[in-house]
């Protein structure tokens, strides 16, 4: 094991920046992550002005966006950033050579497999201690492009459109992508290091300069003559991303060493603290994890907006909005009152990729099947199992409370206040207990962790699922068109209240 002073420098990448890790004390690869960030943004203007879709043709964006991404990826990870070219390629070929009838199920097999076999190396086999920067990184988001892809190759070549959802139909794809459009949609400068992930047809739109063509509905029809006259700016919306994601970066470095997680499991503090100061400690702790991940995400989002990529229509004020590939809603996570709505709000492309992939199309058990792929995407670390098997039972025992429980409360603003309000604290708590495996990474610490808690949340939220169950999804679909079909006025009852929360969700 290498020892603290070498743990902070190593690198893979380049050394360039040595002096100013030394200078900032900070560990190199997190200081060419940073810098390759904003030398991203950088270029993301220049990309926007000067090789705007007037100027210039979809060909040289795509040679651009691909070998800059590649320049910064090199510049990061070293030779290491081959592997997002090599799991890209084999990925293309199985596309080309194997049918579109069953190509999406090889492709989500054999890029998560190459994306496990290299986590499981470079935790298990060589030091994982040596170097900070996870190349593996990337390569998650890549995955997630690689079997989104293939999913919807398959929707719009392979199946029929009345058997796709409204969702599918919008993001089918209805040809195979060419090498280098497949190249530039993986591995493009904008989101090769921090994602976040898009979906093929809204990359081209940008690449060819007709954002949204494919997902103008009915309601945007108002904002279709707008659109063509004026192309809205990002720059306010790539300030204010900007200024959220530094104002993170100073509260992490500011408060992250104040609360440290691993004080959780302190023997002492376990025995000489009260339990409600463990469950306030739990809380402050898990929360000073969180600005960090703010930090990289809002910034990769400012990156993909000040390209002119992420433009998502227009609000009911006429605002343009660019929160297409936005990947998280700080506000909405740290006020949640749910699970749901705190996954909802949080990794927001990985919730969509997880729902498309896994969830619409698994016919049993589709929130534990999830769950699951959601643990052997992270990575080999046994913690993220942990915090994702917990996270079965805590989203079962939430949906059980929601359906059963909730009704009761909204009669009046102030039963209301008083629901919304308990179960803040509750998902917050429920938040911070299911993740700490995810920040210990160890079965020991882990389990010492739950053991100071006797399991308690687990057995509650078991007896909550158990005691107040809910149909399966796939039950509650079926009722719900078998009771659709036998009344065509539910039938539009359902499409207007569809209408609705799709409105809501969008304002």
């Amino acid at each position: 094991m290498a020892d603290e002073s070498t743990r902070s420098t190593a690198c893979t990448g380049s050394s360039l920046l040595q002096p100013v890790s030394e200078m900032t004390n900070l560990p190199l690869d997190q200081v060419n992550f940073v810098v390759c960030q904003l030398c991203a943004l950088i270029s993301a203007f220049w990309f926007r002005i000067f090789l705007h879709p007037s100027k210039t043709s979809p060909f040289i964006r795509h040679v651009v966006a691909t070998v800059l991404g590649l320049y910064f990826a090199l510049f990061c990870f070293g030779w290491y950033a081959l592997h997002f070219l090599l799991q890209s390629g084999l990925t293309y070929g199985i596309m080309i050579l194997t049918g579109v009838e069953h190509m999406h199920k090889y492709c989500l097999v054999v890029a998560l497999s190459y994306l496990s076999l290299c986590q499981i190396t470079r935790v298990y086999v060589f030091d994982y201690g040596m170097y900070s920067a996870d190349f593996t990184g990337p390569m998650m988001v890549i995955t997630q492009k690689i079997t989104s892809l293939a999913f919807e190759i398959h929707d719009g070549m392979a199946q029929k459109e009345e058997h796709l959802t409204a969702g599918q139909k919008i993001l089918a794809i209805r040809r195979m992508p060419s090498l280098l459009e497949y190249f530039s949609y993986n591995c493009n400068f904008m989101g090769i290091l921090a994602g976040p992930t898009c979906s093929y047809n809204d990359y081209i739109a940008f690449i060819e300069g007709e954002p949204r063509r494919h997902r103008e509905l009915e309601a945007d029809k108002q904002s279709k003559s707008r659109l063509k006259q004026d192309e809205p700016s990002p720059n306010v919306e790539v300030v204010r991303k900007v200024a959220t994601s530094f104002f993170c970066l100073l509260v992490f470095l500011s408060v992250c060493k104040v609360f440290p997680v691993e004080r959780n499991i302190d023997a002492d503090f376990i025995a000489n603290t009260p339990f409600y100061a463990q469950v306030v400690y739990l809380y402050l702790s898990m929360l000073t994890t969180r600005p960090k991940y703010y930090f990289v995400w809002t910034l990769a989002d400012a990156i993909n907006n000040a390209a002119g990529f992420g433009f998502n229509g227009y609000d009911s004020n006429g605002a343009p909005r660019w929160d297409l590939i936005s990947n998280l809603r700080i506000l909405k996570i740290e006020f949640a009152t749910s699970f749901k709505v705190f996954l909802d709000n949080w990794n927001i492309q990985t919730v969509q990729w997880l729902k498309r992939v896994c969830y619409e199309r698994c016919p049993y058990h589709p929130t534990a099947a999830t769950f699951i792929l959601s643990a052997m995407w992270h990575g080999a670390y046994p913690g993220y199992y942990l915090t994702f098997l917990t996270g079965i039972v805590v989203t079962l025992a939430a949906r059980a409370v929601r359906h059963k429980v909730r009704p009761h409360f909204l009669h009046s603003a102030a039963h209301k206040l008083l629901y919304d309000v308990i179960t803040w604290a509750a998902t917050q708590i429920a938040i911070c207990y299911t993740v700490v495996p995810f920040v210990l990474l160890s079965v020991g610490p882990s389990l010492k962790f739950y053991r100071s808690w006797y399991f308690s949340l687990h057995i509650m939220c078991i007896v909550l699922a158990v005691v107040m169950p809910v149909k399966p999804r796939h039950l509650r679909l079926k009722e719900q068109q078998k009771s659709c079909s036998q009344d065509p006025d539910l039938k539009l009852l359902e499409a207007a209240d569809t209408t609705y929360s799709h409105k809501e969700k969008t304002s």
